[in-house]
This record gives structure tokens, C-alpha cells and sequence, in this order.
């Protein structure tokens, strides 16, 4: 035993002599097993993850889905807009251009607004905030039945509905899960984006079924009620904001719950190259996206499909959207997410292509709409998983 002393322990240096605590060899040698990645510890660490993610899914599962369905709110208006072309053009004589130039309305607003509102869900909480917008985001979208053909007031509803849906927006429940995963948080992000997906398969063909039968005006009333009603009962009941670490105990914390979480300070993340590498990918990813999600049913109408196929089509984009978060959520928990970002935001170019130069074959047009489901809501899981991770929870909520 002395002997092994003697090759595991370094001389003490001379200005510590006397004063050092000299530990035992066998804790030593425990020392260096764990750093060198001993077996034993790989597999007690592995297995503590584990039983981890378990707890937060276990604890917190309720959480993902309300946030899931509120989330498939604000999308709403993305699948439904591209179905309306027909018979908004039809009534009034708009050009495509005029109908959807109003998507870019709460696009803006979110880029101008979306520290202001970081700042409110640092205040108020996501809860505080998600309530009183679902509702008003349903009220806005059954008011856009009440086009008569103006322009201004066509532009005017759409500036009241991206006003009122910046409380839904990604951010608000992506702050509310990030606070309440930690070992999990990958998938669960994943998980909860899947309510984009979900409002992509089921909006485009209820949309058209009940603009074909019952007209635009009603399909955007039944729609609004349609969404808002679960998203509004089920944010009621499960969607909670995340708590410090002292308040999981029985301290009593200093400051608001909202106010512990740590993370960068807006300057500091300004300053931050990589945070603003993150912004200018997804901005600019989210406006060709976004114009090619509303245009999407026109795109495969131009190219000789159905409407009712089209329709479809855009669902089958959403089941696509669904496998592909679920995935990401996993893969971004295990390897670099930025390389699984970078991956992803390149991926579209095959599909974009391929809508904007036909080739006639449904086989092509299906694979185009499955990678364009799968990145859709891939994208804003990454960016908000890279958010918290390089600069934490305060900045994560100022994002996206």
C-alpha cells in the first residue's frame, strides 16, 4: 500500500507543507477511475439520466401537451391562408400577392416585439400571458371572416391578429418546457413542436372541406373554435411556469420565480457571436418558410393537383414534421446540435426546387413535402435548443 502511495500521490510543493490534507490512496485511485471514465461510474452516471428524464417526463408530460396544442394555435392561420386564395380571389378580385402579404404582418411584429415580450414573460410568467391571448388569438381569427373586400381592413385584421398572437408565440411554451426539463429537455422541446405539425395535418383538409361546402367566412369561424377551444381548457389546467431550485424545497425564494433562472444578460447576448448567428439563420429561414407554407396548396394547384390532393398533401407534410421533431428532439439530447442544425436548415433546398420546377412525378412532390414537414418545425427546436444552451434561460425567453 505504501508503495502505490508513493506512484499515485505528487510531493506536496514546499509552501503547502504542513497544511495540506494528504487524502487517502484509495480514494485517489477512485479519483482517477472517475476521470479516466471508469465502467462502474460510466454506467451509475448513465442510469441516473435516466431515471432523470423519467421523473421530468413523469412530472411534467401534462405540461408538453398543453403547450403542444397552444403552440398548433399560432400555426393555425398558416396552413388555412393558402386554401382561401381561391375564393378570397374569386369575391374580391385579390391577386395571391394581396391575400398573402399579410402573413409578413405578424412576422414583423414578432422580429420588433419579441424582446418586449421576453420581458413580459420574464414579469408575468407564460401562463400569465398564454391565457388571455388563446383567447383572443381564436376571436381574431374568427374576425378575418369579416373581410368585405377592402384592402385596409384586410390589412388591419391580420395587424390585430399578430398583435394578439405574440403571447403564443414559440416562445412563451418553449420557456415554460426548457424551465421544467433538464436531462430530457431535447425531446421534450421536440414533443411539444409537434403542435405545429398537429395543426398541419388537420387544418388544410378541414379547411377545405369547409370552404368547398360552407364558404371561406364560416371555415375561418369553425377553424378558430375548432383549435381554440382544447388549446384554452388544456393551458388552464396543466400549463405552469418553472420554478427555482429553492422553491422545489421548502426555502422560501428571495426574488420571483421568473427572476432566478439563470442565463446571459440582453447586452451580453448581443455581444454574443454565436446567439447572433443563431438569430440571422432563423429569421431568415422562418420568411422563406413561412412564404412557402402559405403558398404551398397553390404551389401543387399551379403543378396540376388537386385541391383536394394538395390538401393532403400538406398533411402528409405534418405526419412528416411529427417523425422528424420527434427525431431531432432525440438526436439534439445525444450529438452536436449544431451540426444537426446546419443539416436540417440545408435540407429544404432539395424540396424548394423541386416545387418551383416540376417535374410532374406525385412521387417527387410527396418527398418534397415530406423534407419540407420535417424542417418546418425542426428548425425552431434547434433554435431554441441552442438558445438555452449558449446563453441560458433569461435570453432564451427573448428569442425566437
Amino acid at each position: 500500500m505504501n508503495r502505490l502511495y508513493q506512484i499515485t500521490q505528487p510531493a506536496p510543493s514546499r509552501r503547502h507543507l504542513g497544511v495540506t490534507k494528504v487524502p487517502a490512496p484509495r480514494d485517489i485511485i477512485a479519483q482517477r477511475l472517475i476521470r479516466a471514465g471508469g465502467v462502474g461510474h460510466a454506467h451509475a452516471s448513465s442510469a441516473r439520466v435516466q431515471r432523470t428524464v423519467r421523473e421530468e417526463w413523469r412530472q411534467h408530460w401534462t405540461l408538453v401537451l398543453a403547450s403542444g396544442v397552444g403552440l398548433s394555435l399560432h400555426t393555425v392561420s398558416t396552413y388555412t391562408l393558402g386554401l382561401v386564395m381561391e375564393p378570397l380571389n374569386a369575391e374580391f378580385g385579390w391577386s395571391r400577392t394581396q391575400i398573402s402579404v399579410v402573413s409578413l404582418i405578424p412576422a414583423i411584429l414578432m422580429v420588433l416585439f419579441s424582446p418586449l415580450m421576453g420581458a413580459i414573460i420574464d414579469r408575468w410568467g407564460s401562463r400569465r400571458l398564454a391565457l388571455p391571448s388563446i383567447v383572443l388569438t381564436g376571436l381574431s381569427l374568427a374576425m378575418i371572416s369579416l373581410a368585405n373586400g377592402s384592402t385596409a381592413q384586410w390589412m388591419m385584421l391580420w395587424l390585430f391578429y399578430g398583435v394578439v398572437t405574440l403571447g403564443i408565440k414559440v416562445t412563451v411554451w418553449t420557456t415554460a418546457i426548457s424551465g421544467a426539463f433538464s436531462a430530457g429537455r431535447g425531446l421534450a422541446l421536440g414533443t411539444m413542436l409537434c403542435g405545429a405539425a398537429l395543426s398541419q395535418i388537420g387544418v388544410p383538409p378541414l379547411a377545405q372541406w369547409l370552404v368547398d361546402d360552407y364558404g371561406w367566412r364560416t371555415a375561418y369561424v369553425a377553424v378558430a373554435l375548432v383549435w381554440t377551444t382544447p388549446a384554452l381548457i388544456l393551458a388552464m389546467l396543466f400549463l405552469k411556469d418553472p420554478r427555482p431550485a429553492a422553491a422545489k424545497t421548502n426555502e422560501t425564494p428571495s426574488a420571483p420565480a421568473n427572476a432566478e433562472l439563470p442565463g446571459l444578460s440582453v447586452l451580453e447576448a448581443l455581444r454574443n457571436a454565436p446567439l447572433m448567428r443563431i438569430a440571422v439563420s432563423t429569421l431568415l429561414t422562418m420568411f422563406i418558410g413561412t412564404a412557402i407554407l402559405v403558398h404551398q396548396v397553390p404551389i401543387l394547384t399551379d403543378a396540376g393537383v388537386s385541391r383536394g390532393n394538395a390538401a393532403l398533401l400538406a398533411s402528409l407534410a405534418g405526419l412528416a414534421g411529427i417523425v422528424g421533431k420527434l427525431f431531432t428532439g432525440w438526436m439534439t439530447d445525444r450529438w452536436d446540435a449544431s451540426l444537426i442544425g446546419a443539416l436540417t436548415l440545408l435540407a429544404p433546398i432539395i424540396a424548394y426546387v423541386n416545387l418551383l420546377y416540376p417535374s410532374g412525378s406525385i412521387v417527387l412532390m410527396m418527398l418534397a413535402m415530406i423534407i419540407i414537414g420535417y424542417t418546418t418545425g425542426a428548425k425552431l427546436q434547434i433554435s431554441a435548443y441552442l438558445t438555452a444552451q449558449h446563453a441560458g434561460m433569461r435570453v432564451a425567453r427573448r428569442s425566437g
